[in-house]
């Protein structure tokens, strides 16, 4: 270990919240809310029997009357009255009740994840790591039953998009510092998770609708696609379709006049003022008006689109962070980036989400002569093109601190839900990874097992040996993963971990391609040729290589592994190699004491393999895989 050589490690305990709290939140959350549901759901019945009733009776005496009843045909406003305002409550009803099952929801897809019920629930991330990424897919950062399904909560794409980019690469020590401070500080704010997520699921049902049930992933591209430009992101900062330097103006107070216009000559002529030309007049006005400008306008409302959806969510994330009294000097620095350029980003969001209401009722058949007679869509696409001049440049900033705040929150959850976790010390000093009761995140704890893993400048390569399926995978796994989280600001699944700025770079699940031609070695050594280049930049390199070179001859292999590893070591690398092959076991003695020798064992217990999953030194002396063919009927 290497107490002797790094400083002193704090009592790096979990987060500010006991074990269970938050099963217990969630469970009184989810009951909670299921039943105000089930209360606003009679509730909902009685007021539709009700205004069943009110309707009936005032058509009953509007039927009378008509017939002659004895009684006044204005008897029937009280019914009327009674309907409207049950109408009313009604829609509140209905409205309370949508919340309190979205409530229930988000409290029950919390307890899913803390039952191992996530799996397939969540976004896979696929879209935001490429094929070739040195580690995400070897790690299982992301797809299905993936590190990052099960952390994100972002509901935002910037916010998935962010959560991403912490995870595909390391961040400064600095700044993994202020994120784990702003972890710590959103770890019980399970509140503000709870009304970001309540906010977003309002807005996706009406986007949902929109777009005929397609998810909003469905909406971006799918799952392993390559993940385009975020559309607001990309509207804002697009050029004009408008010419000028004022894009929109001239022709927005040109459709204003020829609308104002068209109101007062139609008004003289109906009160009979003057006769109809001044109306002809300002009508064909506004025809060459409306036709000199509908090549930009179309082209302004199209660009719009994407936009048009996402900037009422944003708007109200953006209103609720604002109100929010962040402490941590990341979160505040946040939200001093949103509120750059002057007034509140909520109200402005908000304007343009007014501006994209006001351009839909043109779809509105009533409202569809009227909207022409006051050139609405001109008028809206220029008032759009006005606000996108002068606030897009601030749409990136707040979309990008939307996003830090949804990662953030990602990995405060986690906490909330995980408070053993820990955060780890950060080294500046050598290359280091030392872990203490180091365990993968995505095992349950009924099937977890802890090890000590140490690689440092003294024992820069562990060579795991041990039969199949005794944990060897798992545990390069369960450090790559640890590094992952801990190099992103999050807590790691450990009871200390000692961890200095590394790149990472993983071969266990590089695969061949018969499209491109590739085998499953020459797609090996692509990659093993892309850490050795990794390994002579900064900072120093992890590598986590599985049964290396498994695709060829033993002979070959064994020099072939050996060139291999001495050359990532000598450029400075720490990393561990897996092998089932006693004869690789060598590599780890050759490297002049850099090197050790570690393994798993099995034993066969009523003919079946039994596994401890724990580290032992030394080099494994024995093999399970005839027992393991016999175990399944194999004749060997």
């Amino acid at each position: 270990m290497l107490s002797d050589t790094l400083p002193e490690r704090p009592a790096v305990a979990a987060g500010p919240v006991p074990p269970g709290k938050a099963r217990a939140v969630y469970s009184a959350r989810a009951a909670e809310e299921s039943a105000h549901a089930a209360r606003l759901a009679g509730i909902d019945d009685r007021i539709s029997i009700a205004r069943l009733a009110a309707a009936t009776l005032g058509a009953a005496v509007l039927a009378g009357a008509a017939l002659g009843a004895p009684w006044d045909i204005r008897w029937a406003l009280i019914p009327a009255a009674v309907f409207t305002g049950l109408l009313i409550a009604h829609e509140r009803v209905i409205a309370a009740g949508k919340r309190a099952r979205r409530l229930a929801g988000i409290a029950e897809a919390g307890l899913l994840r803390l039952d191992g019920g996530w799996v397939g629930r969540g976004d896979d991330g696929l879209r935001f790591f490429p094929a070739d990424h040195p580690y995400a897919r070897d790690l299982d950062i992301c797809g299905r039953g993936s590190l990052y399904e099960r952390l994100c909560l972002a509901r935002t794409e910037g916010g998935r998009r962010r959560l991403a980019e912490w995870l595909a690469a390391p961040a400064l020590p600095d700044t993994i510092r202020e994120r784990q401070e702003a972890v710590l500080e959103l770890c019980d704010s399970d509140r503000l998770r709870e009304d970001l997520a309540l906010l977003a699921d309002g807005i996706e049902e009406g986007l949902r609708r929109r777009r005929g049930g397609r998810t909003p992933e469905a909406a971006t591209g799918g799952a392993g696609r390559p993940a385009p430009a975020l559309p607001l992101s990309a509207w804002a900062t697009a050029p004009s379709p408008f010419a000028g330097e004022r894009p929109g103006t001239a022709i927005g107070l040109l459709a204003l006049l020829c609308a104002l216009a068209n109101v007062v000559c139609a008004a003289g002529w109906s009160a009979g003022w003057w006769s109809w030309w001044p109306l002809a007049a300002s009508l064909a006005l506004s025809l060459v008006c409306s036709l000199s400008a509908r090549r930009g306008v179309d082209r302004a409302i199209a660009g719009a689109e994407p936009a048009s959806r996402e900037i009422p969510l944003l708007a109200r994330l953006l209103a609720r962070v604002e109100s929010e009294p962040f402490r941590s000097p990341f979160l505040v620095t946040l939200i001093e980036k949103i509120r750059e350029g002057g007034g509140s980003p909520a109200r402005r969001s908000a304007r343009l989400a007014a501006l994209f209401d006001l351009l839909a009722w043109r779809n509105n058949q009533i409202f569809l002569p009227l909207s022409w007679f006051l050139l609405w869509k001109t008028q809206c696409a220029a008032a759009i093109e006005r606000w996108r001049r002068r606030n897009g440049p601030s749409v990136e900033r707040w979309i990008h601190s939307v996003g830090e705040i949804e990662a953030t929150l990602s990995c405060a959850a986690w906490l909330f839900e995980n408070p053993e976790d820990v955060f780890p010390l950060l080294s500046e000093t050598e290359p280091v990874f030392e872990a203490e009761g180091l365990g993968h995140p995505l095992i349950s704890d009924d099937r977890l097992v802890r090890n000590d893993v140490t690689l440092s400048a003294r024992c820069r390569l562990l060579v795991v040996s041990g039969s199949n399926m005794s944990g060897k995978s798992t545990l390069l796994r369960a450090v790559g993963v640890g590094t992952v989280m801990a190099l992103a600001g999050a807590p790691v699944r450990a009871r200390a971990l000692t961890i200095s700025p590394l790149q990472l770079g993983a071969s266990i699940r590089v695969s061949d391609s018969l499209l491109e031609g590739r085998s499953l070695f020459y797609a090996e050594i692509l990659r093993l040729r892309r850490l050795m280049e990794m390994s002579a930049q900064e900072p120093a390199l992890l590598f986590l290589l599985d049964e290396i070179l498994a695709g060829t001859n033993s002979h070959d292999r064994r020099i072939g592994a050996s060139a291999v590893v001495r050359g990532l070591i000598d450029r400075g690398a720490l990393g561990m190699v897996t092998t089932h092959d006693l004869a690789l076991a060598e590599i780890a003695d050759a490297m002049g004491g850099l090197g050790r020798n570690v393994h798993f064992v099995d034993v066969v217990e009523n003919g079946g393999m039994v596994f401890d999953y724990r580290l032992h030194d030394g080099v494994v002396r024995k093999s399970n895989a005839l027992e393991l063919m016999r175990s399944i009927g194999l004749e060997v």
